[in-house]
């Protein structure tokens, strides 16, 4: 059996990356594909888990839009596929990358597995365009892969067969053990001498650019003058759109540590060691359970109502006064909102197995 993986941002990275291992350690043929939609952040997290790209599409681009990223993709990808001929194509998620590669599969009629299929918000401008490259996703893939039940429940009510559908849990637990297994090790040496507690902060997404990041990064200064002990680490993002907010607002602020992304190691145990996690990222909902530290999700919807569920994650969105109330009452009394149950609710570590196995026996 011969596997082509498709992936170009460090989330797909980090997700890909245990399934690539599985695949190998089970003698599967497998080749890596990058677009680079995230040229710099891709190869960092290839690094990170010793991954080599057999074929490079290299198509970022200086303010790049989804459209043209997709349309590079697509222009590019089916080369790869002819002259490769895989069995199976591989996505992860809801990257453009993941929607456009597996359009390109489905005109060279190769069979598409989706990983982490299913998640939904039922809203497709939120998160943009997140909720339509994955919906779109889904209609092409022949094998989906779901990190929940509630995520299978989902496709099947879209239609999918419930034997197109297997229930793995989420490959980031996978590559989140591994990580956790290596000694921290700051390249930052601001990040080894915060003295207090420590408030980790992330925002990326479009629908945060403007006036949501506006009120995130003031409720950030609210929560300074409130807690003398409390620190903020913000990894910012490299999109001028966040870099202009973040900087204006919380560049030169005593107690406030503005980075550029971060490698992952260094953001896995900063997550770990965080008294609170602010954040309107997707997969740090996941991650946070893993690492055993509280979210507050800077966003009006999720498509992991599992991680509010379960007690780990609150869904605030972006308005200034509703965060630093949820914050404050976390940062004041954590101990009472600790969750009771310490289980992950994004699967237990063996996600990449399970979709090696379920691609075999497909086969």
């Amino acid at each position: 059996m011969r596997v082509l993986t498709v992936f170009g941002t460090r989330p797909e990275t980090i997700k890909m990356a245990p399934v690539i291992r599985a695949a190998r350690d089970a003698d599967i043929e497998t080749r890596i594909c990058v677009t680079a939609q995230h040229r710099d952040m891709l190869d960092q997290m290839m690094e990170v888990f010793g991954l080599n790209a057999d074929f490079d599409l290299d198509l970022m681009r200086e303010n790049q839009s989804p459209l043209s990223v997709a349309a590079r993709v697509l222009e590019g990808l089916g080369g790869v596929i002819q002259s490769f001929r895989p069995d199976w194509l591989l996505v992860q998620g809801d990257t453009t990358t993941a929607f456009a590669a597996a359009f390109v599969g489905y005109h060279e009629r190769v069979r598409v597995g989706h990983i982490e299929a299913g998640l939904r918000t039922s809203d497709k401008w939120r998160p943009f365009p997140e909720e339509m490259n994955r919906r779109l996703a889904s209609t092409l893939a022949d094998l989906h892969f779901a990190p929940t039940r509630r995520a299978a429940d989902a496709l099947m009510a879209e239609g999918v067969s419930a034997e197109q559908i297997c229930v793995t849990g989420n490959t980031v637990v996978d590559a989140l053990r591994e990580i956790l297994q290596r000694p921290a090790s700051f390249k930052d040496a601001r990040l080894s001498s915060i003295k207090g507690r420590m408030v980790l902060l992330t925002a990326h997404r479009r629908e945060s650019f403007g006036e949501p990041l506006e009120q995130i990064c003031w409720a950030a200064c609210d929560l300074l003058e409130r807690f003398p002990d409390v620190s903020v680490v913000f990894p910012v993002h490299p999109n001028p759109h966040v870099k202009e907010t973040t900087q204006r607002v919380l560049g030169g602020r005593s107690r406030v540590i503005l980075t550029g992304p971060l490698p992952y190691p260094d953001f896995v145990h900063l997550m770990k060691s965080a008294a609170l996690i602010l954040s309107d990222s997707g997969g740090v909902q996941e991650e946070a359970p893993s690492v055993g530290t509280r979210v507050l999700i800077l966003r009006e919807v999720t498509e992991r109502p599992e991680a509010v569920e379960s007690g780990w994650a609150t869904l605030v969105g972006t308005s200034r006064e509703k965060i630093v109330e949820h914050a404050a009452a976390w940062l004041e009394n954590s101990e009472r909102g600790i969750p009771r149950s310490r289980e992950n609710p994004f699967g237990d570590g063996q996600a990449s197995g399970r979709i090696v196995r379920a691609l075999q026996q497909f086969s």
